[in-house]
């Protein structure tokens, strides 16, 4: 028995969503289908098209009377302005459907069609992550990154620590202000290896890139896509509640950032406290080559203008997707504009460059393939309709409790949806129709359902299969186990401070 376990590995990112997948698949055949009325704003004809819980669809005048008239308390000019653009839910229209569950043959279909369904849904991102894998091989393959690199250590000699402090907290401050998160795929390429040579593993790159996404965006203060959205449906203002946000954003990255740097600190003094340290020669062998920082590419203009490039092209993204509201497709036409400038300044002949940019983006086919995946997970919630029928449940079960129980189970149930509902808009625009009446109910402000939505669902973010952390991992090569050990207390920290200020705030 003992040698059974030594010998047990465990499972793949792509193994570990397609468990998900038949676990979410079995869960469907016992929860019933059922689906809340909702209504969408349609701009060119200024009304609103309403949509039954059976589908049949009607139109009703564009005016806030047909808000009140439907109990969806939102103020009309965020739907013509565009801040509330989904299809909002509307309470108290719950119904049961009686949808066909398929038989054994449906069921091995829909679970061999799901994951295809993914690939076609998420292929502007798969497309990006190729064409980014492609842009590093070559940039490998000039030795750029090893000569930065190198140059960098140098600079960095007995600082380490600061890279941690200031990666988190940049990206955090992203998450926090337009919901950085896919776009962070970008980054661990180049910043993998910058941290590795440092002296620490790839834990602690994942680490300083996916916490502060994490702790960002669950600590969102002006973010569009969760906070303000969610505001606006529930019919108040996305400041309501800023100053508590604001303590959770700073206390939370500043407890990542402390968590992140003792455990780099103790592999970079012991090497074998790594939790990846049997994957150490492995990972470096693949971020950091043969290279040996003695016999190092010198770092010469040609490679310092490729990384400039390079970096710019982040810098362009970030700005465009925050001012000019980019979505991958002109993320991925900026990347591969970066491709054909360094095709003439690399060097290489065309061959080798077409040969190299093949191979980088092959070294990601797997990250798309978890990608895919992962999206085919939320494919079958979607046709299996249970994603209304929890929330029924749900916000059932609390309607009659006190503000600071109240405030802490939300905060429970906002991690449980958060696993169902991996998207912070969609889940925004389906619960808050439905959660933020029960705070009137049990009279608390509606600024508390927003930060338990906030932090519940932000805090799943953290290992959730169905959303970026298996994606991530991927990356950098770290299976799903490894991560858990390592932000498990990590996670109870946070959870704990949410749990407070939630409960502060039911006094404010």
């Amino acid at each position: 028995m003992t040698d059974k376990k030594k010998r047990f590995t465990f499972p793949s990112a792509y193994t570990v969503i397609l468990l998900v997948l038949l676990a979410v698949m079995i869960l469907t055949y016992f929860m019933p289908a059922g689906k809340y009325a909702s209504l969408q704003y349609n701009t060119t004809q200024e009304n609103f098209t309403v949509v039954a819980p059976n589908g049949h669809e009607s139109t009703a005048p564009g005016t806030q009377a047909t808000l009140k008239k439907y109990h969806v308390n939102t103020d009309l000019a965020k739907f013509k302005d565009g801040s509330v653009y989904k299809p909002v839910a509307i309470p108290n229209t719950y119904q049961k459907l009686n949808q066909h569950k398929p038989n054994l043959f449906g069921a091995i279909k829909q679970f061999l069609n799901a994951p295809i369904q993914g690939l076609s849904e998420t292929i502007d991102i798969i497309t990006f992550v190729l064409i980014l894998g492609g842009i590093v091989g070559v940039v490998n393959k000039t030795g750029a990154f090893a000569a930065g690199m190198a140059a960098l250590s140098k600079r960095l000699k007995g600082k380490e620590a600061w890279l941690i402090v200031i990666v988190t907290s940049l990206i955090a401050l992203g998450g926090t202000t337009f919901g950085l998160a896919e776009e962070t795929i970008a980054f661990y390429p180049i910043l993998v290896p910058i941290f590795m040579a440092a002296g620490y593993d790839a834990l602690v790159a994942i680490a300083a890139i996916y916490l502060g996404s994490s702790i960002g965006t669950m600590a969102s203060t002006v973010n569009p896509f969760s906070v303000v959205i969610a505001s606006n449906t529930a019919g108040i203002s996305f400041t309501d509640g800023m100053g508590l946000r604001l303590v959770m954003l700073i206390l939370g990255t500043l407890i990542c950032i402390f968590y992140t740097i003792r455990y780099a600190e103790k592999v970079k003094h012991d090497p074998s406290q790594s939790l990846i340290y049997n994957q150490k020669a492995e990972l470096e062998k693949h971020f950091l080559g043969n290279s040996d920082v003695n016999e190092v590419p010198r770092f010469d203009f040609r490679k310092k203008l490729m990384l400039i490039i390079f970096a710019a092209g982040f810098v362009i993204m970030v700005f465009g997707v925050k001012e000019w509201g980019w979505l991958f497709n002109e993320i991925s036409s900026l990347f591969l504009a970066i491709t054909f400038i360094l095709a003439f300044i690399s060097g290489l002949s065309e061959k080798d460059f077409v040969s190299e940019f093949v191979a980088g983006a092959s070294n990601l086919l797997g990250v798309a393939l978890v990608i895919a995946l992962a999206r085919g997970v939320t494919i079958i919630m979607e046709q299996a309709q249970i994603s209304d029928t929890l929330l029924y449940w749900l916000s059932s079960g609390v309607s009659h409790m006190s503000g600071v129980i109240f405030s802490t189970v939300m905060f429970f149930v906002f991690i449980l949806l958060g696993f169902f509902i991996p998207s912070s808009s969609g889940l925004a625009v389906l619960s808050m129709p439905v959660m933020a009446p029960l705070a009137d109910v049990v009279g608390v402000n509606r600024d508390v359902i927003i930060s338990a939505y906030n932090w519940g669902q932000g805090i799943m973010s953290f290992i959730t299969p169905t959303g970026l952390v298996l994606a991530s991992l991927a990356m950098v090569h770290v299976t799903f186990d490894k991560w858990l050990k390592f932000v498990w207390p990590l996670m109870a920290i946070i959870g704990l401070l949410a749990i407070i200020l939630i409960g502060v705030s039911v006094y404010l």
